[in-house]
């Protein structure tokens, strides 16, 4: 990846719905040019996809939270597919340490964690906390690791 395509992966970080002319035009190339790299960078895994952004609050989610799991011991493939069946998870890592899986969760109300998790209570130990702010959204990575601060 040069830098020509750092300057792609930022400015379609910066906006995923902008034409191809105007990309065109914030990179310096023509866009046939753009467009092939473009089809490269997705073919090669740089660009996994597009999506759109959504205020959950906007939804009726008036809350979010981390879940911490720890699965009792046989319970780690069970807890994951409840995971992966549980809608309001709307991320989730499985993680080294204490814990295996580390989720985030969208919530109505307050009183829908204690639903959202009752499955949860037979197979893992959890520890949740509200999210209050979320000072760094979701956002890219240095683009070239070698040049990232220290």
């Amino acid at each position: 990846m040069d830098s020509i395509d750092r300057r792609i992966i930022a400015a379609l970080a910066s906006n995923a719905r902008i034409s191809l002319k105007e990309l065109s035009a914030t990179v310096g190339l023509a866009s046939p040019s753009v467009a092939e790299r473009l089809k490269r960078l997705q073919e090669q895994g740089q660009i996994a996809g597009f999506t759109v952004a959504i205020n959950p609050r906007s939804l009726g989610y008036a809350f979010q939270a981390i879940v911490r799991l720890n699965p009792v011991p046989g319970a780690l493939e069970a807890v994951e597919k409840l995971i992966v069946a549980t809608p309001e998870v709307i991320e989730c890592d499985r993680v080294t340490g204490e814990d295996c899986f580390i989720a985030r969760l969208c919530l109505s109300s307050i009183d829908a964690l204690d639903v959202i998790l009752k499955p949860f209570h037979k197979r893992a130990h959890t520890v949740t906390s509200i999210v209050k702010s979320q000072p760094v959204l979701r956002r890219l990575p240095p683009l070239n690791p070698s040049e990232a601060p220290r």
